[in-house]
């Protein structure tokens, strides 16, 4: 059977803690074959690339400025990922990146200028991975609508588009895949209210699906409200066999082949 690939994971924290090896460990324990540990700050960067050049057989990283990060000085902070991804390994992909109204100050004149701030640094790493013929990993929170258009008016290919941690329902990912676009899926799938985006996996199907832990949040049940961690991917991947009708060793190996493909995995 073909191991499982969590294709967004934020290996930091557990590095931070001096816990990445037993936690890897516990991935390869659980039939997990790569992780890939996506980037969101300057400081994670440099950490992320060394991580998988120490494990290059096994983690793969990513490198950008989640909207929630995006402050006032974000224009340095950007020239700086440019600079970072001139430099030695390069990433599997741009991001995470995109739009997040969630968190927004309540203020409205202050949400409507941090908005605005995520806007410009949205369409910053689209043409950054444009540039640099890399995929781009989407963070899309509130915010769905606003995404798709600067996507589209951006030109940026579609296919080398991910939204990850869908939370949206059938609409919004027909709109995704008509286009040419993909969503990954985390353990939110598990949880009974959770029913628009079970039917998201069904309307997408299998054949774009990639499976992601977002660890540390959001554990699957059956550990939610506990800690996530990779290993943690089988438990949404048995969710989506289910709900697609397809049998885990298959959905393993299809699952797989896509996230190779997208971020540019080699065997």
């Amino acid at each position: 059977m073909a191991g499982w690939i969590d294709s967004h994971a934020h290996l930091e924290v557990f590095a931070r803690k001096g816990e990445l090896d037993p936690v890897l460990e516990r991935a390869r324990e659980a039939g997990v074959e790569r992780v890939v540990t996506i980037g969101t700050r300057p400081g994670d960067w440099e950490l992320y690339r060394r991580i998988a050049a120490e494990r290059s057989s096994f983690v793969a990283f990513t490198a950008g400025l989640h909207p929630c990060d995006v402050d006032e000085g974000w224009e340095e902070t950007v020239r700086a990922l440019g600079k970072f991804l001139d430099g030695g390994a390069v990433p599997a992909a741009v991001g995470e990146t995109g739009l997040d109204r969630f968190h927004l100050p309540k203020d409205q004149n202050a949400a409507r200028a941090a908005f605005e701030r995520q806007e410009a640094a949205f369409r910053a790493h689209i043409d950054l991975a444009a540039r640099r013929e890399l995929p781009l990993v989407v963070h899309s929170r509130g915010a769905f609508a606003d995404c798709v258009q600067m996507l589209d008016a951006s030109g940026f290919d579609w296919s080398r588009v991910v939204f990850h941690c869908f939370a949206d329902g059938p609409e919004e990912i027909r709109e995704l895949n008509s286009r040419g676009g993909r969503a990954s899926f985390t353990g939110i799938i598990t949880y009974k209210s959770a029913e628009k985006v079970r039917e998201a996996v069904r309307a997408q199907g299998p054949d774009l699906l990639m499976l992601e832990t977002d660890a540390p949040y959001l554990a699957p049940v059956p550990h939610r409200g506990k800690r996530n961690e990779p290993a943690f991917v089988r438990h949404t991947a048995a969710c989506a066999a289910e709900v697609l009708g397809i049998d885990e060793a298959r959905l393993a190996g299809i699952t797989s082949a896509n996230a190779k493909r997208f971020y540019g995995l080699e065997d």
